[in-house]
């Protein structure tokens, strides 16, 4: 006779209980993905770097058109709220204050991928078509590439394309903002 395993997905409110008692700490590097506490990687010294840059470059060129927000939560329903590398959000006064962004108010989200970039394509970037997010950068660090992900439509991103060292890619949401690929990658 098998044993059968009952799982039960958590809310985003219980993941913030667990916080509030102490389960989870403020140092703990995890997000919540379909109900699953997700421990994330650890943050190598090129990942940063790349972070950094996107930081750097994003804060530049934004200016009022959009909040850069770099490794902050996106609730994207009851069940997910991941931790993307850096967002583009629409202006608001309270910078997210009285509540973190939903998929309304992302622009733009960017992955940076050292370790986990079958993780972040095969699970995070349907789980954000499906949210709607309309534009999703996925910077893959061992093959030295962006892959863009636009146009979700039923889950699904209808345009994936690649961008390498010697492209641009371009902000769909902010007319005039483009990053050349070697300027992300150093």
């Amino acid at each position: 006779m098998a044993v059968q395993v009952m799982q039960r997905p958590f809310t985003v409110s219980e993941y913030y209980r667990m916080a509030e008692v102490g389960i989870l700490s403020e140092d703990d590097r995890v997000e919540l993905i379909e109900g699953k506490v997700i421990t994330m990687s650890p943050i190598g010294s090129r990942h940063a770097a790349c972070v950094s840059r996107l930081n750097y470059l994003f804060s530049r060129q934004v200016g009022e058109a959009a909040i850069v927000s770099v490794q902050n939560p996106i609730r994207l329903d009851d069940y997910s709220e991941p931790v993307p590398d850096l967002a583009l959000l629409k202006p608001r006064d309270d910078f997210y204050a009285r509540k973190h962004p939903t998929p309304t108010d992302v622009l733009l989200i960017v992955e940076v991928a050292d370790t986990s970039e079958e993780y972040d394509r095969n699970v995070k970037m349907p789980m954000y078509a499906q949210a709607g997010i309309p534009e999703v950068w996925l910077v893959s660090l061992p093959r030295n590439l962006f892959e863009v992900y636009t146009q979700p439509i039923n889950g699904i991103y209808r345009s994936i394309r690649q961008v390498k060292p010697g492209e641009s890619v371009v902000v769909q949401s902010i007319p005039g903002f483009t990053i050349a690929v070697e300027e992300v990658l150093g």
